[in-house]
């Protein structure tokens, strides 16, 4: 196959693909794009496996004599197309030796690629169910809950986004046993209610590749027992789903929080952020002791002889109290909120604190979000 492409859309599209790829394949040929050219369509492929990703683009064919395919390996040409300016490129694939030659106005560059034909198939696409978002939506979905995901091999099921689906919207959840994150939206809704897990890896693809198109656009998001299947604009992504259930968060959420505390939300997070810098760095423990108009903060390093304390005003109504947390977590959260205010809900130094936005309209709200955080044990 012979055809014409623009150098530097081509690289953008292989970019959006190459973070799938995984440095350390035991599979030469899944460390390659699969190239397929059709009439004046070219479609490129990457997968580790678990998850498949695909892209099309227009391209100007130079010859074709019936559909045709190669495979390319990743590295090598991304390498050779970062040189290029904005220029137009042939490439030449031999489909009998699998010989690549790429010509540009200066030069002839000729690569090695691998049978196409022994590429991973595709998996099955029949689906369940499915649900539209808005891209816009689905980022914001992604980005406040994908940071509380757990890192822990040991606990697949924590390591991926839960997702719960019903006529009445839908809500993402994550947690790794000392934060959790509960996100729901009222304006997407699913005719079948279900429940399954979205792996970590692919979500952060999908929302990097969404963010780089910087336009709003329909995502189709379907799904079956063991698929995920991705759909927008030139894109459409396969990914297999985390297996095994995920805990019942609702039951790690306290029910009953009598204290009530209001904060300027960048004051305190501000306030965190210089705090904490004298905190141990193994515990990254920051007291919060709280009173009826004002919150002092402070943290200190034994080891080091190293402490600051801080005292920032606040609306609180219920009894006095001191209690830790880890200060990466609770800026990790405060961090992703977007409220002048926020809410901290708390019944006792031992049990969890949870944060809401406040401060803004509520009426008409399309979302909302709950985060919890765990204490960490006071020293006297």
């Amino acid at each position: 196959m012979k055809f014409i492409v623009n150098s530097q859309q081509l690289l953008k599209q292989l970019q959006s693909l190459s973070g799938v790829i995984s440095s350390s394949n035991t599979m030469p040929i899944i460390g390659c794009f699969h190239l397929h050219l059709e009439e004046n369509t070219l479609t490129i492929k990457a997968t580790d496996l678990s998850t498949t990703l695909v892209a099309t683009m227009p391209v100007e064919t130079a010859r074709m004599e019936r559909p045709e395919e190669v495979a390319i390996p990743s590295r090598m040409l991304l390498d050779i197309l970062k040189t290029f300016d904005d220029v137009p490129l042939t490439i030449d694939a031999d489909p009998t030796n699998f010989t690549i030659d790429i010509v540009s106005g200066q030069g002839e560059y000729r690569l090695a690629g691998m049978d196409a034909s022994t590429y991973p198939a595709m998996p099955a696409t029949e689906s369940n169910g499915r649900i539209t978002m808005n891209s816009a939506a689905l980022i914001e979905a992604i980005n406040k809950t994908v940071f509380a995901t757990s890192n822990d091999e040991m606990h697949q099921q924590m390591s991926g986004i839960y997702c719960e689906m019903t006529p009445d919207g839908v809500t993402f959840v994550a947690t790794d046993a000392h934060k959790l994150v509960r996100y729901r939206r009222k304006d997407v809704a699913s005719d079948l209610s279900t429940n399954f897990i979205l792996p970590k890896k692919p979500i952060i693809i999908v929302k990097n590749i969404l963010a780089a198109h910087k336009e709003d656009t329909d995502v189709t998001i379907e799904y079956n027992n063991t698929n995920l299947f991705i759909t927008f604009a030139d894109f459409y992504i396969v990914c297999r789903l985390v297996d095994g259930r995920y805990p019942n968060y609702e039951a790690a959420i306290p029910k009953d929080n009598p204290n009530k505390l209001i904060l300027d939300r960048v004051s305190f997070l501000n306030t965190l952020k210089r705090v904490s810098i004298f905190a141990s760095e193994a515990t990254r423990q920051v007291r919060l002791s709280i009173a009826a108009d004002h919150l002092v903060i402070s943290a200190e390093d034994l080891e080091l002889s190293n402490n600051a304390h801080e005292s920032i005003p606040c609306q609180y109504e219920g009894d006095p109290m001191d209690i830790g947390f880890n200060a990466k977590f609770l800026t990790e959260m405060i961090s992703y909120l977007d409220t002048e205010q926020v809410l901290v809900e708390l019944s006792h130094p031992s049990r969890a604190g949870i944060i809401f936005p406040y401060g803004n309209d509520e009426e008409g709200k399309k979302d909302d979000i709950l985060m919890l955080v765990m204490p960490v044990m006071l020293a006297n």
